[in-house]
């Protein structure tokens, strides 16, 4: 990669280190120490021993996989509707490493492909379709079992709800003996993040879980390819294009700015930092 790539990976490494800074481990949270949540910077949860259970162990390949050296070839597959007819799964699976978000449904392999090494989850998701696992576990269970050992995270430290929340997930994954490994944003790196792309001109309340683990990837990958992000209700021929692959249902208004994120998307893309996949693959 030219120079356009060196610049965005190292001002992300200068302000924001995800190899260390990205999740909450043992080696930059231990007993004792206090985490602040996002939302209201002003509260804070202290790390005590069940916490710190939860914890992966300090960096290593085996608990987190970005703490040797960065992945030769990545893919982030964001849930767009210009995934659908793109025959792009074939060469999504052959990344090093896939990064999805959302717990998405794992429909269309030919064009969204099987392979998922890192998945998200939005708590709104837990909190509609299974009642904040105070019923619903067993089914929760076994949706996330098409991720296999994927490392699930979640942000955890955003508000006392998000907390509660994903600390069920836990142990309904523990009880029910899933091979996903839960593990939780650091709100310090989304906090710095987000000061990072507000200085370049991204003005949304929060940035989208796509745009952060973009972000991740741009320090992590040698070669980066993004599928499936794409804001518009038409494709560039004009053709009508579903918000998601699997749904048509548009998100709450106001709260991410996916047009504004697109268009660094695009500019990453003529810099070289990245490959912005927005037609079919062959």
């Amino acid at each position: 990669m030219g120079n356009g790539y060196t610049q965005p990976q190292s001002e992300l490494q200068a302000c924001c280190n995800s190899s260390y800074e990205l999740l909450v481990t043992k080696k930059n949270a231990q007993l004792g120490d206090f985490i602040p949540y996002e939302m209201h910077e002003d509260k804070q949860t202290q790390v005590d021993e069940k916490i710190y259970d939860m914890l992966p162990e300090i960096l290593s390949l085996q608990a987190m996989p970005f703490s040797d050296k960065p992945y030769k070839k990545c893919a982030v597959v964001g849930n767009g509707g210009i995934l659908l007819n793109s025959c792009c799964g074939s060469e999504i699976d052959q990344s090093d490493y896939v990064f999805r978000f959302n717990l998405p449904p794992m429909t269309h392999s030919y064009d969204i492909g099987n392979k998922t090494d890192l998945v998200t989850a939005n708590p709104s998701i837990l909190i509609k379709n299974f009642s904040k696992l105070n019923e619903f576990r067993r089914p929760f269970s076994d949706m996330v079992k098409v991720y296999g050992s994927a490392l699930f995270i979640m942000p955890a430290f955003y508000s006392m709800g998000n907390k509660e929340l994903s600390f069920k997930v836990y142990y309904t994954l523990k009880d029910f003996d899933s091979e996903l490994r839960l593990v939780y944003f650091h709100p310090n790196y989304l906090k710095n993040l987000g000061l990072y792309w507000k200085h370049k001109g991204i003005t949304s309340r929060r940035l989208s879980s796509g745009f952060m683990l973009v972000s991740s990837a741009l320090e992590l990958c040698d070669e980066l390819t993004l599928y499936g992000f794409w804001p518009f209700s038409e494709d560039h021929k004009g053709n009508p294009v579903p918000h998601h692959y699997y749904d048509n249902i548009m998100p709450k208004p106001g709260f991410h700015s996916m047009p504004d994120e697109f268009f660094f998307y695009a500019q990453l893309h003529s810099l070289g930092a990245l490959k912005l996949k927005v037609g079919r693959c062959y």
